[in-house]
Formats: structure tokens, C-alpha cells, sequence
């Protein structure tokens, strides 16, 4: 499994341009991928948002992030969005029924782009201070 919590904050002015993204991204991602949960929340403070996400597998993340539908929608989110932070997230036993954040190898025939993002991420999934993986 793979989960994250983005910490979203968009241009002041641009919040209703990003609510329309993400509710289109939210759409075609559920319409077109096996996900365990994809969601997008409102925060406390002005132009921040959330986006809590979570795959079978860190696989399931490649597959999302490199999908047609998410690049379409990424040229979009660059013009809305300010910034951006993944935070990745790892289950308590005993107090979550998700299985443990775990990363495994880039699939073989994995695309440039999945390649990039597993580049990109893979490193920062498990937290040093987590546990052993099963």
C-alpha cells in the first residue's frame, strides 16, 4: 500500500479553479483507477487544501501519476498551485486497517515518466523511523 497527504496552497483568487481540477481529477482517477481512496479536503487556512490519497501499492501511485488523466490535469494545477508537499503516511497497528507504506522495486516496463516519478518519490516513502517492512 502507498499513502500520502498532500498539503496543497493555491494562488489566493485561484480557489474555485483548483476546486474544479480537483474535482475532474477526482472523477476520471476513481472512473479509471483501482485506488483505495482519493480525496481532496478544504484546510483551515485561506488557499490551502489537502489531498489524501491511498493505492494497493506504490505501483498504484506510478499508475495514477503517470495516467493520461493526471497529466492532462497537471499543466492546470501548475497555474493554480503554489506549492506542494507529499507527506507519506504509514498506518498503527491496532488503530488503522490499512496495510503498511511500502515502496518495492520499479515494475519492469514501468514508462520514462513512471520512472521519474518512482526517481522522484521512492526515497522518501518509508520514514526512518517506522518500523521494519513485513
Amino acid at each position: 500500500m502507498a499513502t500520502f497527504l498532500a498539503h496543497i496552497r493555491v494562488h489566493p483568487g485561484r480557489e474555485q479553479d483548483f476546486e474544479q481540477i480537483a474535482a475532474e481529477l477526482h472523477r476520471s482517477t476513481h472512473e479509471h483507477e483501482p485506488n483505495v481512496r482519493y480525496e481532496y479536503w478544504r484546510a483551515a487556512e485561506p488557499s490551502s487544501y489537502y489531498a489524501l490519497a491511498s493505492f494497493d501499492s506504490f505501483d498504484g501511485f506510478l499508475i495514477h501519476q503517470s495516467s493520461d488523466h493526471h497529466e492532462f490535469a497537471v499543466p492546470a494545477l501548475r497555474d493554480v498551485i503554489e506549492s506542494m508537499r507529499l507527506e507519506w503516511l504509514d498506518p498503527v497497528p491496532g488503530a488503522s486497517d490499512a496495510a503498511v507504506t511500502d515502496v518495492g522495486p520499479l515494475p519492469d516496463g514501468a514508462s520514462e515518466l513512471a520512472a521519474s516519478y518512482y526517481e522522484r518519490f521512492a526515497g522518501d516513502v518509508v520514514a526512518d523511523w517506522w518500523p521494519p517492512r513485513p
